[in-house]
């Protein structure tokens, strides 16, 4: 069965123009803007008559350069309606055809990030930052406001000069948890840790110098950087040189799926074509833990603080998915205990990317089958990548538990693995 579609044509000239814009410009801007499962080509030709007498070519002996233009786009005869006025509106000198055409198959492979997407398209504005002199305890009070996990310092000009992220705050700081705890968390140590901060400057713990891409740049581009580095987030720049901008790792994953594939008019869609985009089981990361609902708290701290991460899954004995530990979990179970307990159940949770050392053994009685929460969200190893970054955007997660047919668990998915793979869709 084939798909009715219809061709529009539009023979115009080079130096046409829609509100200042050169015309094929305009028609490439409307389509983008509508989204629809059309195609555009822009053809110039060689030479050309027009009805004011003039004549075109691009041989160096004649004059006139004015060369004519030729604009096509192939769309599905339902949307010629929607978009139809607005391209008359737009082609103020040339000539407009449209035609019935038979078309037999339309294919289009899927890309998780347009390549003309550029940062300044999607970037977070305006930039939220500091300067040197800023008390880290106001960085800290707008990290946590602002939901951020690092902060861009800038000098007088506001030009970056360095950025705070929660590993400094960790490592320069002297910060007891991470910043997804430190709010839950009602104890001395966070106190003392406030009470030092606000004697701190932000300019003697930032990171400096920084990486930073330029707002003209492509979101690929950005994407390239931020996994070479290993990066979650890059402050942007104008060609000043001054903050302009942050591009984050979820920036780049909300554009992703706001790209879903197209559908045609008509009782047949446009075929996507998906192959060599990467399923679950292709990015997943085999090697994450997994105890039982029977191993201790002391056990799940130490298989924690081993692997560096912030959750652990829970799993019977044919290694069905139970349940998921996490940190926060941990904290939110034991939390009154006794000023030494506590103290020792902080400094055995682990902090990203700064493993711990083991300090005492815990002795208390809770268990991982305990404290584990049971309301999951899972996805499939054979589910594709798109997939997956819905489920994580949608529910807020940074670590999603992947299964196999069987309800087996498989290991984990996190937004590290998806930013590894999403350039290559």
């Amino acid at each position: 069965m084939t798909v009715p579609y219809h061709v529009i044509e539009i023979f115009t000239s080079e130096e046409a123009r829609s509100e200042g814009k050169p015309i094929a410009d305009a028609v490439i801007d409307l389509l983008r803007h509508v989204r629809i499962a059309a195609r555009c080509f822009v053809s110039r030709g060689q030479a050309g008559y027009y009805e004011n007498g003039e004549v075109a070519s691009a041989r160096l002996e004649v004059l006139s350069s004015n060369l004519p233009l030729k604009i096509e786009v192939i769309l599905p005869a339902p949307e010629v309606e929607r978009v139809l006025p607005q391209i008359i509106e737009i082609v103020t000198d040339g000539i407009l055809v449209v035609e019935e055409t038979r078309v037999v198959s339309h294919r289009s492979r899927y890309r998780l990030i347009p390549r003309q997407l550029l940062v300044r398209d999607i970037m977070a504005t305006p930039a939220v930052s500091v300067g040197r002199n800023t008390p880290v305890s106001e960085v800290v009070n707008i990290l946590l406001r602002e939901e951020f996990n690092a902060l861009p310092v800038v000098d007088d000009a506001g030009k970056p000069v360095g950025i705070v992220t929660q590993g400094d705050l960790i490592r320069r700081a002297d910060m007891p948890v991470r910043l997804g705890l430190l709010s839950q968390l009602d104890h001395s140590m966070v106190s003392d840790f406030r009470e030092r901060a606000a004697q701190l400057p932000a300019g003697d713990v930032m990171t400096s110098p920084l990486r930073t891409i330029r707002s003209n740049e492509a979101v690929s581009r950005a994407v390239e950087v931020m996994r070479k580095h290993e990066l979650k987030r890059l402050p942007v720049t104008g060609e000043d040189g001054r903050l302009t901008g942050m591009i984050t790792r979820l920036d780049i994953f909300r554009t992703a799926v706001s790209h879903p594939p197209l559908e045609a008019g008509g009782p047949e869609p446009v075929y996507v074509d998906w192959n060599g985009v990467p399923r679950v089981r292709d990015c997943m990361r085999s090697e994450m833990g997994a105890v039982t609902p029977e191993t201790s708290l002391d056990e799940v701290l130490r298989t924690l603080d081993e692997r560096s991460v912030q959750r652990l899954a829970v799993v019977d004995a044919e290694n069905r998915l139970l349940g998921l530990v996490t940190d926060k979990d941990i904290l939110a179970a034991l939390d009154p205990q006794p000023e030494g307990t506590m103290r020792a159940i902080i400094a055995r949770l682990p902090i990203p990317g700064l493993p711990r050392r083991p300090t005492e053994r815990i002795s208390l009685s809770t268990t991982a089958g305990e404290i584990m929460k049971t309301d999951l969200i899972t996805i499939g190893e054979d589910a594709n990548l798109e997939g997956a970054l819905r489920l994580m955007l949608q529910h807020s997660l940074k670590r999603l538990p992947v299964l196999d047919p069987e309800g087996h668990y498989k290991g984990m998915i996190s937004r590290n693995d998806l930013l590894r793979l999403s350039a290559r869709t």
